[in-house]
């Protein structure tokens, strides 16, 4: 029997920082999975790898599904076993968020987030554990500076990465003896396609000045993920607003968020 396929697993592949974190992966040797609900864009993806110069890992298992339903871990399980995959990098980048007042977003919306954020990617995280730990490798799950304090205007989506974050560093003590390391990820804005799903105007103002590109996002996050930090904070005003959060009182901070969201939210129903 040959040995299995040891993999990198992207959710959310299809594209912005899930498509560059398996452009930077593949550039580093890695032989990748990719997961998204999108198959046209999953299979470009994968084409465009195993074109690339001096590509020596084989073309990308591609497995198209939607992570929010209940049984999508189990398929992607089961497919990766059918194909000889066995994972030795899980990296959970599958999420979406909503731009508005949680009592006045759609309900399923809102609980789809959950499904999302916070479930598929805790069960991706324990299906998937045995093998991270059997191959002592590494889970990076990519949360947000949002994870750093609370969200009126995006209330789900804040507390799902705040799941995130401390899921991952609890994890991080769990899996260290067997050798595993466990980094959550933990950009600022990024101009990909979260924005325009979350209702979003565009350009993203008032902050394209601390924008960081998908690519740039998903370098650092692939080099601390392969350095073993247990928190990634791309950009120095990233690292700005997580370290100053615990330090701003709360009734403050609540006000300032919900101030930038209702503008956001404004522009956006201004240029409809």
């Amino acid at each position: 029997m040959s040995a299995p396929r040891k993999v990198m697993l992207i959710t959310g592949a299809s594209g912005g920082i899930g498509a560059d974190f398996a452009r930077v992966a593949a550039a580093k040797g890695h032989d990748l999975a990719l997961v998204a609900r999108n198959r046209a864009a999953l299979d470009a993806l994968a084409d465009e790898i195993a074109a690339a110069p001096g590509q020596k890992a084989p073309r990308p298992l591609v497995f198209d599904c939607d992570l929010s339903r209940a049984n999508a871990p189990a398929a992607i399980e089961a497919f990766l076993e059918q194909s000889g995959a066995d994972v030795e990098i899980l990296v959970n980048n599958a999420a979406y968020g909503v731009l508005d007042a949680a009592l006045d977003g759609d309900m399923a919306e809102q609980l789809g987030m959950i499904d999302l954020n916070v479930r598929a990617l805790t069960e991706l995280s324990l299906r998937f554990g045995k093998s991270l730990a059997r191959n002592r490798g590494r889970l990076l799950n990519v949360a947000s500076v949002a994870a750093f304090m609370p969200g009126p205007g995006m209330a789900v989506y804040y507390a799902s990465k705040a799941y995130v974050l401390s899921f991952s560093e609890a994890l991080s003590a769990e899996l260290a003896p067997f050798g595993v390391s466990v980094t959550a990820l933990c950009p600022g804005p990024v101009p990909t396609g979260f924005q325009a799903r979350a209702g979003f105007p565009r350009p993203m103002s008032p902050m394209r000045h601390i924008v960081l590109s998908p690519f740039d996002v998903a370098r650092a996050g692939y080099d601390g993920m392969m350095a073993g930090k247990r928190v990634v904070l791309p950009g120095i005003a990233t690292r700005a607003m997580a370290w100053s959060a615990p330090f701003t009182p709360k009734g403050l901070s609540l006000k300032l968020i919900s101030s930038l969201q209702m503008r956001r939210k404004w522009k956006e129903g201004a240029g409809k």
